[in-house]
């Protein structure tokens, strides 16, 4: 039985490695009596693991001449320009940030809601940076069999499954995964692809009962984009290396889709 209550505020940050040692001893007693949170926590961290794989690298990049001078000491006048400032402080923010790309971006808030829409987004963008590079076997099933592909990923879900269609955007459905959750239940992921090989997929996860909806959101980590939202009791994550403005249009068509067959 539960002696003390445990927050999902204090499982992220288990898993992130910022928990307060106070709270230590609480968190990993709950964890033992919660199998289901042990496992949750071992998911976060390991999508740390991957994240900081693909993007670390970031890290060693030399930052560029243009930065370095503009983040130089201030002139004699004990004036900063305000092009300086926030150069230097883009340097600060990307040395210190690390994975701060898969924050939640917008009202800045620390809802539950909140949360767990950036970790979808987070969830999203590792399976896309996974899979799409993939020549042999990006999907599980593919387009060949989308009946069956459609018709499996919606019982293992638990709610029906309709892959938006984007070939008026230029794009064609390749095929489908399953892939495991952060806890709560599988995942579908759809993949896509253009006349010139580019990919982008859709990223579907059945939410937690109760769940509030979620306005779009967008987030970005180098070149790869990812529109999010949760909508009763499904969250979407739509992932590409595309421009913003064009990964919105796609991602408008596949919300209006989703809504009509909603």
């Amino acid at each position: 039985m539960r002696t003390q209550a445990i927050s999902e505020a204090q499982l992220h940050a288990l898993a992130d490695g910022v928990l307060p040692e106070g709270q230590r001893a609480a968190v990993d007693a709950h964890l033992c009596a919660h199998p289901q949170d042990a496992a949750r926590v071992d998911a976060w961290r390991e999508q740390n693991r991957q994240l900081r794989a693909l993007f670390d690298p970031v890290l060693d990049e030399a930052v560029q001449p243009h930065l370095m001078q503009a983040a130089s000491p201030p002139a004699a006048n004990g004036a900063w320009q305000r092009p300086a400032m926030q150069a230097a402080a883009a340097i600060v923010l990307v040395i210190a940030g690390g994975m701060g790309g898969w924050l939640l971006r917008g009202d800045g808030g620390d809802t539950g809601d909140m949360r767990a829409a950036s970790a979808l987004a987070r969830s999203a963008a590792i399976a896309h940076a996974v899979y799409t590079p993939e020549v042999r076997h990006p999907v599980e099933v593919g387009v060949a069999q989308e009946a069956h592909l459609v018709q499996w990923l919606s019982k293992r879900l638990g709610s029906t499954l309709r892959p938006p269609v984007l070939s008026p955007l230029g794009y064609h459905l390749i095929g489908g995964r399953l892939l495991p959750g952060d806890g709560d239940g599988p995942v579908a992921q759809f993949m896509y692809e253009d006349g010139g090989g580019k990919r982008l997929t859709l990223y579907v996860a059945k939410e937690r009962a109760g769940r509030q909806e979620t306005a779009f959101r967008y987030t970005q980590e180098k070149d790869l984009g990812v529109f999010y939202w949760i909508d009763g009791q499904m969250g979407y994550a739509l992932s590409a290396r595309l421009p913003k403005a064009e990964l919105g249009k796609i991602a408008d068509a596949v919300y209006t889709q989703l809504e009509a067959h909603g």
